[in-house]
């Protein structure tokens, strides 16, 4: 675990999300922890995947070299590898050479357009962010999310962050991918009212075709979770051509019926989006996807109702169309 100047816990934090409604019940303050185990070709958060603080560039932002300049002055190397256009517009930042991660210039810009994505956070700053709608939890059902990423890459301060959550009664939420030992899972969700935690693919080479990793450990540990008793809220992101089709979708329904018995509150279907280019190209990195064609919303959204109506009328799981169904907790 990370520690800061004076000995504290740390993690690094990328976006801290407040008065969300989309991953877990009520109102809630999802917190986003950097770095992940995993590399979903349609992850649309490029920022958390990198466990180390990373630089994003938004030349839409710059006020120009010649007005400004001040993160080329900041900087510490000799031949900045900060580069602009004609212009004199910030296009990019050289980091596999040159760039020493620094983020002077970062500090130094003076309208966002180099961005720091992972501010390294103490849990008493976590807290205090956390119990600012301390009411909105208590009037809605709410309390807070850890996300990611993968927040179990940081489990030892996802821990205690988590205690002090239950000392001042604000409920929890963890999501993760659970691609992680078990005990490290098993430590955090003693603490976690509720796993949000996801089924990419049933076969573990074509999972491990699109993810980076196969899926063994992944549905062990979702077992294990239903095993100790944890409430679960599981998702499929259903991607066209990788896991759409009838064999996948009933091979998981039969997994959920006969694997999870009545753990899981909701199995929510989540339709592809291409989200997240704008901050791939902020870190120089491609869309991993590609230029797959998106299927019109109208026909999509038809085709994810049509599945959830059978996984919920052949396996009797209650399965859900996207995130919007109430959660029946």
């Amino acid at each position: 675990m990370m520690t800061n100047a004076a000995g504290e816990p740390t993690a690094l934090v990328t976006n801290i999300q407040k008065y969300t409604i989309h991953d877990g019940p009520g109102i809630r303050t999802e917190i986003f922890f950097k770095g992940c185990n995993m590399r979903c070709i349609w992850c649309s958060n490029p920022e958390t995947l990198s466990a180390l603080p990373q630089l994003g560039v938004y030349p839409a932002k710059c006020l120009g070299r010649q007005k400004c300049g001040r993160c080329a002055g900041a900087c510490p190397q000799a031949g900045s590898p900060i580069r602009f256009d004609a212009d004199g517009v910030i296009k990019s930042i050289d980091f596999a050479e040159y760039c020493e991660g620094c983020l002077r210039c970062a500090q130094a810009c003076p309208a966002g357009a180099v961005k720091i994505w992972g501010t390294s956070m103490t849990v008493p700053e976590l807290m205090k962010i956390i119990l600012e709608d301390k009411a909105y939890y208590e009037r809605s059902g709410g309390g807070v999310t850890l996300s990611g990423g993968e927040v179990l890459l940081s489990a030892e301060f996802a821990e205690l962050l988590l205690k002090e959550c239950k000392k001042e009664g604000v409920g929890t939420c963890v999501e993760s991918a659970l691609n992680v030992p078990w005990e490290r899972a098993q430590a955090v969700l003693r603490l976690t009212d509720l796993l949000i935690t996801d089924i990419k693919h049933m076969n573990a080479e074509k999972h491990r075709e699109y993810t980076g990793s196969g899926n063994e450990r992944i549905l062990r540990n979702i077992k294990k979770a239903a095993e100790f008793g944890v409430k679960i809220l599981l998702r499929t992101p259903v991607v066209p051509g990788f896991n759409d089709d009838d064999e996948n979708m009933r091979a998981t329904g039969a997994y959920i019926r006969d694997e999870l018995g009545g753990a899981v509150i909701q199995y929510q279907l989540l339709p592809y989006r291409k989200m997240g280019t704008e901050k791939y190209a902020s870190l120089c990195m491609e869309y991993p996807i590609g230029d797959r064609a998106v299927v019109p919303r109208g026909e999509w959204e038809n085709k994810i109702a049509e599945l959830a109506a059978m996984l919920t009328d052949e396996f009797g799981i209650p399965a859900a169309a996207g995130s919007g169904n109430k959660l029946p907790l």
